[in-house]
């Protein structure tokens, strides 16, 4: 297949494009980023935030929905979540396999177990991660790699039914963010979640195909190609994947195999933090404001096979909502409910405006 015509403009004609990661399409339609735009607007982010908050159920010494009371914690907290998603030691779930009955055949369930936490980036209740120093940000990463050996040591010792953790930030109102103190999730399920596992098939089937890894032919795609990096280290390069939906999304992919947070070494942790902060940056720099995203790691199942660590490749999506100004969001609706994903602004596009900006607090000092 060749992605050249001398006569196609892939800025201004509308195409699909193909997501090996999950077997699915995307429309791009660039086209339609000049018309105007009548909706609804978002209020930009206040930035006028304490560092300490009484009535915030996340900071320091206050005291929970649960009753419990937080500790004095000076570092990244995590603690279990008051209102977690999954929970263990629920009654067993009976269910009846017979093809030959309707309800049997068309209304299945299954059983989640699992546990919720809570991980407090930073005692200070105004301090996301652009803004924190890289030191503190590492201390982020050890606290999630920490927390992934646990649910594997539980597993295997206590017998917890505990099969992957999933690692997440949602960041701003704009995203459903109900807290504004810094922090993230991570839901320990005794399955493997539905994006994840088909990112998983996608891999075994390229390797089955290329004798390779989808990812380790994706970062030399990109790195070779160089349009849609936003940015690089030794560890890390951060691109605006090929097949991206959201305006201004991200992929940040380790240059090597690593299949998890435990295969990391100093080297690459300071280096994650590092290029996560550069990147923040220049989101909180696009449209001058604190800006919203729901960001995942995505990586190897607690206590992998070994068939499901050769296919894992470390990552983590970024998602943000914002269109074309710090009020104006993006809206998966209508055709994209009922058709595909389709977005207006091409990949390559988005990634020289993300890749121009300073990776600097310009934003930040602005506002102190």
């Amino acid at each position: 297949m060749t992605l050249s015509s001398p006569d196609f403009d892939f800025t201004d004609n509308s195409h699909r494009r193909y997501n090996p990661l999950t077997d699915s399409w995307v429309l791009v339609s660039p086209h339609r980023a000049k018309r105007p735009w009548l909706g609804q607007q978002e209020t930009p982010s206040n930035p006028g935030i304490p560092d300490f908050d009484s009535a915030c159920y996340l900071c320091p010494g206050n005291s929970r929905t649960s009753g419990e009371i937080n500790p004095t914690y000076s570092t990244t907290y995590i603690f279990p979540n008051d209102f977690s998603a999954v929970k263990l030691n629920q009654p067993a779930l009976v269910t009846k396999d017979d093809t030959n009955c309707l309800k049997s055949r068309l209304l299945k369930a299954q059983s989640v177990e699992g546990n919720c936490f809570v991980i407090c980036f930073s005692p200070k209740h105004n301090l996301t991660i652009p803004q924190m120093p890289v030191p503190a940000i590492v201390d982020v990463v050890k606290a999630w790699t920490d927390l992934y050996l646990r649910m594997e040591r539980e597993a295997q010792t206590d017998n917890k039914p505990y099969k992957y953790l999933q690692i997440f930030e949602n960041k701003g109102t704009a995203m459903g963010c109900s807290n504004l103190h810094p922090h993230g999730q991570a839901w320990c399920l005794s399955v493997v979640p539905n994006e994840v596992d088909k990112e998983l098939k996608s891999f075994e089937k390229y390797s089955e195909e290329h004798s390779c890894h989808l990812l380790a032919d994706y970062v030399t795609l990109e790195l070779q190609e160089r349009e849609r990096v936003v940015l690089e280290n030794d560890s890390f390069v951060v691109v605006v994947p090929y097949w991206a939906v959201w305006p201004f999304e991200t992929l940040l992919l380790s240059k090597v195999k690593l299949s998890s947070l435990a295969e990391f070494n100093d080297t690459q942790r300071h280096d994650l933090a590092s290029i996560m902060k550069q990147l923040t940056l220049k989101y909180d720099n696009l449209f001058e404001t604190s800006f919203p995203y729901s960001m995942g790691l995505h990586q190897a199942p607690l206590n992998a096979t070994f068939e499901e660590k050769n296919n894992s490749w470390f990552h983590m999506h970024f998602y943000p909502p914002l269109l074309r100004s710090a009020s104006v969001r993006k809206f998966l609706v209508g055709f994209e409910l009922l058709g595909e994903p389709q977005r207006d602004l091409t990949a390559e596009q988005a990634a020289e405006r993300l890749r121009v900006l300073d990776s600097d607090a310009r934003y930040l000092e602005k506002i102190t």
